[in-house]
């Protein structure tokens, strides 16, 4: 498969990237890593005029540390989030997350801010987002910007973005000390999209009762899900294996109201129960949860 004829531009920053975006004459898309782009382009499922490549610009290309804010530049790898230091240290569940998407070859080239901004309803770091709560920041011809991740994604690739718009930075709060986690896919091989995934944070109080829970799942829905129900029978509770198999039906039930999408949608559905279970499981459990490969 071949991509249409575009027009390849490559700015060295970010204002000039921004101009470029904002020419009318020109219906443009930027260019990160590529790895989403590309094949919508070879299966010419996207006709863009031009591609302005920004995968260039030094200024989006960073990991920082900044009080209790961790700090991701959009065009920061995959692999390079994975391998950091300052993530693993802050945000242990970014790292998990990050050695569950694609294969490591599809790491070296992703970017944070491309696979957020193409916005692939199996995709982890969109989950991750939404989960946390990120701070977006976003640079267009109207100026700078801020959006929750919990209001950037609308729909099946499709998110808050203007035409003009990039995506420039990512800044998650830290969780506080002692908040536990876990994250769960299923793919029926290692690199493969998730058909289902789940991830949560608890905070228990010194007597073992939840004060704060946040579950959400991805995969069966067209965006990445928290799960209300499941938060709000989980606090102020104990975490019993019947508490987890509750909220994760209670999830499910959630799910079932979606419209009907492809044929899976119900394995897909039950896989996010499942998943669910594994995930609260890990976070009670304080161990290093895993996503599983059939």
């Amino acid at each position: 498969m071949k991509p249409p004829a575009f027009e390849y531009v490559r700015p060295s920053s970010l204002d000039e990237a921004v101009r470029l975006l904002a020419d009318p004459a020109k219906e443009s898309k930027v260019l990160a890593g590529g790895q989403s782009l590309i094949p919508l382009l070879n299966f010419r499922l996207a006709y863009p005029r031009r591609l302005v490549d920004i995968k260039g610009i030094a200024e989006l290309a960073y990991i920082r540390r900044d009080g209790d804010r961790l700090r991701i530049g959009a065009t920061t790898r995959t692999r390079d989030i994975e391998e950091s230091d300052a993530v693993a240290a802050a945000l242990p569940l970014l790292t998990e997350a990050c050695h569950w998407v694609g294969h490591v070859q599809i790491r070296n080239r992703g970017t944070i801010g491309g696979s957020l901004a193409h916005a692939d309803p199996s995709a982890e770091l969109p989950a991750v987002c939404v989960l946390l709560d990120a701070e977006l920041k976003v640079r267009g011809s109207a100026g700078t910007r801020t959006a929750s991740a919990n209001g950037f994604f609308h729909g099946f690739l499709s998110t808050d973005l203007a035409p003009d718009e990039i995506l420039e930075e990512v800044a998650f709060t830290i969780p506080a000390a002692g908040t536990r986690w876990g994250f769960r896919e299923f793919a029926h091989r290692r690199g493969d999209f998730a058909l289902a995934g789940a991830a949560c944070t608890l905070r228990l109080n010194r007597d073992g009762v939840v004060e704060q829970a946040v579950a959400l799942v991805f995969g069966a829905t067209p965006s990445p899900r928290r799960s209300a129900a499941a938060a709000a029978m989980l606090h102020g509770n104990r975490v019993t294996n019947e508490a987890i198999r509750e909220a994760a039906q209670m999830t499910r039930r959630e799910l079932a109201s979606e419209p009907a999408g492809d044929s899976e949608q119900a394995y897909r559905q039950e896989l996010c129960e499942v998943m669910l279970v594994r995930a609260l499981t890990d976070a009670v459990n304080e161990g290093a949860s895993r996503g599983v490969a059939a």
